[in-house]
């Protein structure tokens, strides 16, 4: 597994299109269903999987355990949200730190880790 993460917009997409190949298979975090990420070889917008996930009171931990079973060699896109203010929603606070648990798992597990700044990934794992 490898992950990619960086700031929204910031070309994260593009440059797991260049390590898999243009015409790579994406499963779409807000809108492909859960089990798509299992099948595709890049898995975007994967912190909203993790929204999704909370909405429906399902394990995150589970579903990444099952991930990581099931699509090994992912390529995972997420943005990094715990910059910036704090949200006063519990629910959007709540989401915000489970994504950033659900990052530093994802980190921990892969194999190697991008972080992307204005379209140039640098490798920090």
């Amino acid at each position: 597994m490898r992950l990619i993460i960086g700031g929204a917009f910031q070309g994260k997409l593009e440059f797991a299109l260049g390590l898999m190949g243009r015409d790579a298979d994406i499963a779409w975090g807000d809108e492909d269903s859960f089990e798509m990420a299992f099948e595709r070889p890049i898995v975007c917008r994967f912190h909203e999987y993790v929204r999704r996930l909370l909405r429906e009171g399902r394990d995150v931990e589970a579903y990444l355990a099952e991930l990581e079973e099931k699509n090994p060699e992912a390529v995972i896109v997420m943005d990094e949200v715990g910059y910036g203010i704090v949200p006063v929603d519990p629910a959007d606070r709540r989401f915000r730190e489970e994504a950033g648990r659900t990052g530093q798992r994802l980190a921990g597990k892969a194999e190697a880790v991008y972080r992307v700044v204005c379209g140039i990934g640098t490798r920090i794992k």
